[in-house]
C-alpha cells in the first residue's frame, strides 16, 4: 500500500451473537484493491482478532448473482488461513447491511462457499455451506502429545467420541471431554501445542462436551494463529458436524446447537445443520457491527 493510496475502511463485526459483547469478533475489509499480502497481515495483526476477512473481485467463472460473488481471504495475526467460518458470517452480515439479504458466493482457498443471509424479526442471520468434508485418524503418538500439551489425562476423555482430525475447509482435531468441568479447566502449553499443530497442519483443536443429544459446548485453542483461544469457530463447527454424522454420533438429518465463548465471557451460539444425502455442512448464526 503506497503512501498516496487511501487507507481502506476496516469494519469490525462479531459473529454468532446479536450482541457486540458476545460471539467472535472479526475484521472485515470490503475492498482490497490497494492491499497486498503484507498489508492484509498487518491489518489483521493490528486488530488482534483471531481472523479478519478481505474481499476482492470474484475469479472468472464463479457462479452467483452479479454483484453478490467475491473472492475472500482470511488472515490471523500471524498468517493466512484457508477458511474461517466466523469471519465469513461476519462478512456476509456486513454485506447484507449494504446490499440487502440474499444469496452470496465466496471463492476461498478451500473452495467455493455459498452463504445465504435472511432477516428474521429484524435480525440478520447468515448460513454458510461448507466445502465437502472428510475425517481421518490421528496416531496414538500424536494424540498422546496433544493430551500432554493440554495437560489432560486420557481418562478425562469421553470414550463415546473417538479422537479424529476433521476437515470442512480447514483441519481441526476433535477431542471430547467427559465432563463440563474438564472443558472449563483449560490451561495448556502454548508452544508445545503450537508445534504439534503446525506439524499436523491443524487450524484449531475442537474441544467439546456433550450436554444433550443435540447440544454441545465447545472451545478452540488456536496457538498457530497467535491466539490462545478462538471464541466462536464456524470452520470447526462444520468439521465437527461432519465428524459427528460420519461416526454415527448424531442422525444424518440433524440440527445441532454449539455454545462457545461462555468460559471467556463472550457467549456465542452456532447452529449446525446436517442433511441426509448432502455431505456438506451448514453453519449459521447472527452477527452485528462493533462500534
Amino acid at each position: 500500500m503506497t503512501t498516496n493510496t487511501p487507507t481502506p475502511e476496516v469494519l469490525r463485526y462479531t459473529a454468532f451473537s446479536s450482541s457486540p459483547s458476545g460471539g467472535n469478533p472479526a475484521g472485515v475489509v470490503l475492498d482490497t484493491t490497494a492491499l497486498d499480502d503484507s498489508d492484509m497481515l498487518a491489518i489483521a495483526a493490528g486488530l488482534g482478532y483471531s481472523e479478519s476477512a478481505f474481499l476482492a473481485a470474484p475469479p472468472e467463472g464463479l457462479g452467483g448473482q452479479e454483484g453478490r460473488a467475491y473472492s475472500i481471504r482470511y488472515f490471523s495475526p500471524r498468517a493466512e488461513v484457508p477458511f474461517c467460518g466466523h469471519a465469513t458470517i461476519a462478512t456476509a452480515i456486513a454485506l447484507a447491511e449494504r446490499i440487502g439479504p440474499g444469496e452470496l458466493v465466496f471463492a476461498t482457498r478451500a473452495g467455493t462457499v455459498p452463504v445465504e443471509v435472511a432477516e428474521e424479526d429484524g435480525t440478520l442471520r447468515a448460513t454458510l455451506t461448507s466445502v465437502e468434508p472428510h475425517i481421518e485418524e490421528i496416531t496414538d503418538a500424536d494424540l498422546a502429545e496433544t493430551l500432554a500439551a493440554l495437560d489432560w489425562p486420557a481418562t478425562d476423555l469421553d470414550p463415546a467420541f473417538p479422537p479424529r482430525i476433521a476437515f470442512a475447509g480447514a483441519r481441526h482435531l476433535v477431542l471430547a471431554a467427559a465432563t463440563r468441568a474438564r472443558l472449563a479447566d483449560l490451561a495448556y502449553d502454548f508452544a508445545r501445542l503450537e508445534t504439534l499443530m503446525h506439524r499436523l497442519d491443524l487450524t484449531t483443536v475442537q474441544l467439546l462436551w456433550r450436554e444433550s443429544a443435540t447440544v454441545f459446548h465447545v472451545r478452540d485453542p488456536f496457538p498457530v494463529g497467535g491466539i490462545v483461544e478462538d471464541l466462536a469457530t464456524g470452520a470447526a463447527a462444520a468439521a465437527f458436524g461432519a465428524y459427528a454424522r460420519d461416526l454415527g454420533l448424531v442422525p444424518r438429518d440433524a440440527v445441532l446447537t454449539l455454545h462457545q465463548g461462555t468460559d471467556l465471557g463472550r457467549p456465542g451460539e452456532l447452529t449446525v445443520t446436517l442433511r441426509a444425502g448432502d455431505p456438506r455442512v451448514r453453519v449459521s448464526g447472527t452477527g452485528t457491527r462493533i462500534s
